[in-house]
């Protein structure tokens, strides 16, 4: 009888772990699927998002927002959109924000533009390398009298980049930080978006226009995979058990 009773507790506890594991990996194989599906729907709102942008890019451009369009301006519908403004630079506004791109090291130069309801642009005007970064370093780039750009229409860049924090105080910019340029170099009426200049040579060769890159990490086929294959290791583990079992 006692040996019975052992055998009894042992199936006993056999069958618990058994079916704690069942429950555990069914768990895990549902968390595993729905993870799987919600990368395939971010993968065709990817998909959809660069297909959008192309054609943006490629398009005619068209006049920046003006004031009035300023509320429903977002990334999503208007980023990347090809614009045009005309106005007056405000170079003695001029912000230098630290910047990586494929030339090396340096600055982008933003400069204000108030064009003709009064209201104000940033204009990222293009690329200097550090040692070109004083305004007296590249006079001819001080455009008189009234300017035309045309380029990206970009959303503005808050709090700072490069893993560090714009600092107005000391003029150390980090990102392209609209609201914050603006406060710091007491502009009003101030657009919501910057524009990225283009390639459109500037007096002098600088600023560099033109280096905006356009592109989308897009890594989203390749997790839904991952948890696709881990919810079918979960069901074999699940058919193990009950192998087991029999």
């Amino acid at each position: 009888m006692d040996d019975r009773s052992a055998e009894t507790r042992a199936g006993a506890e056999a069958s618990r772990s058994r079916l704690v594991l069942t429950v555990a990996l069914s768990v895990l194989m549902a968390a595993f699927i729905a993870l799987g599906t919600w990368q395939v729907k971010r993968l065709f709102w990817k998909l959809d998002l660069i297909a959008r942008v192309d054609a943006r890019v490629l398009a005619e451009p068209v006049p920046a927002p003006a004031q009035s369009e300023w509320p429903g301006i977002s990334a999503d519908k208007d980023e990347y959109r090809r614009v045009t403004a005309t106005g007056l630079f405000a170079h003695d506004k001029e912000v230098l924000v630290q910047a990586v791109p494929e030339r090396g090291a340096g600055f982008w130069v933003i400069t204000p533009m108030v064009v003709d309801d009064h209201t104000t642009i940033l204009i990222n005007r293009g690329f200097v390398p550090a040692d070109r970064r004083d305004a007296a370093a590249r006079p001819e780039s001080q455009l008189p009298g009234a300017g035309r750009v045309t380029g990206f229409l970009r959303m503005t860049e808050p709090d700072g980049g490069f893993l560090r924090s714009n600092d107005p105080a000391a003029s150390r910019w980090y990102s392209r930080d609209v609201d914050a340029i603006a406060r710091a170099q007491d502009l009003v009426d101030v657009a919501p978006y910057f524009i990225d200049a283009d390639a459109t040579p500037n007096p002098g060769g600088l600023p560099v226009g033109g280096l905006t890159v356009v592109s989308f990490r897009n890594s989203h086929l390749v997790y839904a995979a991952t948890w696709y294959v881990l919810a079918l290791m979960s069901a074999a583990g699940i058919v193990v058990v009950h192998r087991v079992r029999r």
